[in-house]
């Protein structure tokens, strides 16, 4: 018998917003770039502008950390190597929250069972405000500021100063985020859970030091819209979901009005195609 395999796509879900430094941000990049005397560690930058940027496989690696601790599964695959493992939850089962919306590998992969992911994290770069206002600062780097750090000694107290380099408190970053839709049935949590994770974030780090107070950032979704196939074949216009007063994510309260809103649309839609293709 012969098994038939398929991966529907039903639409997409987007949504867009920004992240707003309230504290220096750092993600890395290769300090072999650039010639730096006197800073031990470098922020990463977009090549052909210089701009610092996140990384969308930061922001991702973050939000899928996020949900793993927040449902409590096991770390059981290393993507690392023997020598440097690097532990994270992967299991394949469409049932789990965290593969079916960031992806997994099935442990038989002669099986065909992996799961893509159904979430795109685009990379965040300067809104053209905080662009600008960057571009003024003064200290060598364009866009960003030097942070000296101490590290002490706990029996002699002599200290151990590094620089480093941080997108200053104040910088303003776009983010997009786009949601696959796959399954009707599990439309609504998903896209819960992803409005749930922008929530943590804002109570968490984003990037390097977090721990010494690096990488909190303000979360705020400024437009959020369903393109279904239709949209795509140009007979249908996008459907604008509705957001909070000035797009805020704060009370789980409108992150379940958007994602019942986006869920309800979409089953309208297919079941619309649906009968219409039936006559």
């Amino acid at each position: 018998m012969t098994t038939t395999r398929t991966k529907p796509l039903h639409g997409k879900v987007l949504l867009h917003g920004t992240l707003s430094c309230r504290s220096g941000l750092r993600i890395g990049g290769s300090d072999g770039e650039l010639a730096i005397g006197g800073l031990d560690a470098t922020v990463i930058r977009d090549p052909l502008t210089r701009q610092p940027y996140i990384p969308g496989s930061s922001l991702k690696g973050k939000l899928r950390s996020l949900l793993e601790r927040f449902f409590d599964k096991e770390f059981n695959h290393n993507g690392g190597t023997p020598n440097n493992p690097i532990w994270r939850h992967e299991c394949a089962d469409p049932a789990c929250p965290v593969c079916r919306l960031f992806g997994a590998s099935s442990p038989s992969r002669e099986r065909g069972d992996n799961l893509p992911a159904r979430v795109l994290v685009s990379d965040c770069f300067l809104t053209e405000e905080s662009e600008k206002e960057l571009a003024g600062i003064e200290g060598g780097m364009p866009y960003t500021e030097w942070k000296t750090e101490n590290g002490l000694d706990r029996i002699t107290c002599a200290a151990n100063p590094r620089q480093i380099e941080r997108v200053p408190a104040g910088a303003v970053f776009a983010f997009s985020l786009v949601y696959a839709v796959g399954d009707l049935t599990t439309v609504k949590e998903d896209l819960l859970h992803l409005l749930t994770l922008l929530r943590l974030l804002e109570d968490d780090a984003l990037g390097g030091g977090g721990s010494r107070g690096n990488g909190r950032v303000g979360v705020t979704l400024t437009a959020a819209e369903v393109r279904t196939r239709g949209f795509y074949l140009g007979t249908e216009p996008a459907k604008a979901l509705s957001l909070a007063a000035e797009g805020s994510l704060a009370g789980g309260e409108n992150a379940r009005t958007l994602s019942e809103e986006a869920a309800r649309y979409l089953a309208t839609a297919v079941a619309t195609k649906t009968t219409e293709s039936a006559q």
